[in-house]
């Protein structure tokens, strides 16, 4: 696999450097779709233009990324290009050798569970086969390296293409059960944009479960495991944020970084769900419906934590897709990383109810994004309702999308335990709701 994987990043990184090389490039970089507030490359350029004059770059209202980034580009700005396919090249490498190691455990897991005689006669069709799996890493690389999203990401040198580097070492590691490495960068991912934090749980569940730890409060092995993740998680997060203070020597990116996520001051349009809403606020309002804006990303982890104790990688695919939804900022580089998770339940293809007409909408509102957006700054013929009306649409879309996994996946377990052909008690055949 390793020549189809060494071809894949070639093309990928071709393509990207012929349009570093084209008249798109500068459009590129403008589209609010693809850069936002928080990771737009001017904005990391006005940054170390201050800082080089000896200003805090954090003394305006211009740069909001963290010290390590502007501190990181210092030194490698005139190789900004090669740094961002870098980092693509590196989050799909990561993503294949998880993936790949994923693969194995599953099967491993499979076959022990067929060896035990524990699925049922009638559902053997469900289980899946090594010659089915064999690709999937390879897919998942390529979903990630060829998605428009990903290159329009970084040829318009978006820091969410760092970001979602940073994410994908800390999945693979979590996979590889390499306890202080997850941590350190599940920390350096939630020094980055707070909001991914929320994959503690996945984290902690799936490393307990490679342990053979049981997922149960009334065991102290439980809470020690817990305790030890939890101090190399906030220690690596400590020492990061002391180090950009030291860094910085002030404070002042502490309210320019995570107050400007949480509050969402800049209401530019973007393909999230805030900017129009507080937009139309009234003031005095504003607070209440910030706090439930912004307490609606961390409130599924407990729910999803619960149903899915025992699924914790597909519990970090929903984690993370509910960030790309929810999160203050989103660009279309957040929903690259997780859609490069699809080919991984391609298995749960039979049972999903939606995906055509998702797939459909999806597109459909990726095209009609600058349509609209010219319609309304450029040629005055429609408003900011036309551009969050498709904004709504596709955000629909996404959670129309990650539900109809969530319910096949169950659906697929559901099954594996009490057989594919349901009958009721008369002999009929049932019908299963999901509920």
């Amino acid at each position: 696999m390793a020549a189809p994987l060494t071809l894949l990043l070639i093309v990928a990184v071709s393509i990207r450097l012929f349009l570093f090389r084209s008249s798109l490039v500068g459009l590129i970089a403008e589209r609010v779709e693809v850069v936002s507030p928080l990771n737009a490359w001017k904005r990391v350029i006005e940054g170390l233009a201050l800082l080089d004059l000896g200003v805090s770059p954090y003394s305006g209202d211009v740069f909001h990324e963290t010290p390590l980034i502007i501190y990181l580009f210092h030194f490698v700005v005139d190789y900004a290009e090669i740094t961002f396919m870098l980092a693509d090249a590196i989050t799909a490498v990561a993503l294949y050798l998880a993936v790949k190691d994923y693969n194995t455990q599953v099967l491993k897991k499979q076959r022990l569970e067929l060896e035990a005689d524990r699925y049922p006669m009638d559902c053997l069709e469900l289980v899946r086969s090594p010659k089915q799996m064999y690709y999937i890493p390879l897919k998942v690389a390529m979903f990630y390296l060829l998605n428009p999203f990903t290159i329009l990401s970084c040829v318009a040198k978006s820091t969410c293409g760092l970001n979602n580097a940073v994410l994908a070492l800390f999945f693979l590691f979590t996979i590889k059960k390499n306890t202080l490495l997850s941590a350190i960068f599940l920390a350096l991912a939630t020094y980055q944009s707070i909001y991914p934090i929320t994959l503690c749980a996945p984290a902690m569940l799936y490393v307990m479960q490679r342990q053979y730890i049981p997922v149960n409060y009334r065991w102290a092995s439980f809470w020690w495991f817990v305790a030890q993740y939890l101090f190399m998680y906030l220690g690596s997060l400590s020492v990061i944020v002391f180090l950009s203070f030291f860094l910085l020597g002030s404070w002042d990116y502490v309210p320019s970084v995570y107050g400007f996520i949480l509050s969402v001051p800049d209401l530019t349009p973007n393909i999230g769900l805030f900017w129009y809403f507080f937009a139309e606020m009234f003031e005095h309002f504003r607070l209440f419906f910030l706090c439930v804006f912004q307490i609606n990303i961390f409130f599924y982890t407990i729910p999803l934590s619960i149903k899915l104790k025992d699924q914790p990688v597909f519990l970090m695919f929903m984690q993370l897709a509910v960030i790309s939804i929810f999160k203050s900022y989103p660009t279309v580089g957040d929903l690259a990383l997780y859609l490069a998770f699809l080919p991984v339940w391609s298995h749960l293809h039979r049972f999903l109810r939606n995906i055509f007409l998702v797939t459909c909408v999806l597109i459909a509102c990726s095209a009609l994004f600058p349509v609209l957006w010219h319609l309304w700054i450029y040629a005055g013929s429609a408003n900011s309702n036309f551009y969050y009306a498709i904004t709504l649409l596709f955000n629909v879309a996404q959670i129309l999308l990650v539900s109809d996994y969530f319910y096949a996946f169950l659906r697929r377990e559901h099954h594996l335990t009490y057989g594919l052909y349901l009958k009721k008690k008369d002999g009929s055949e049932a019908t299963l709701v999901l509920k």
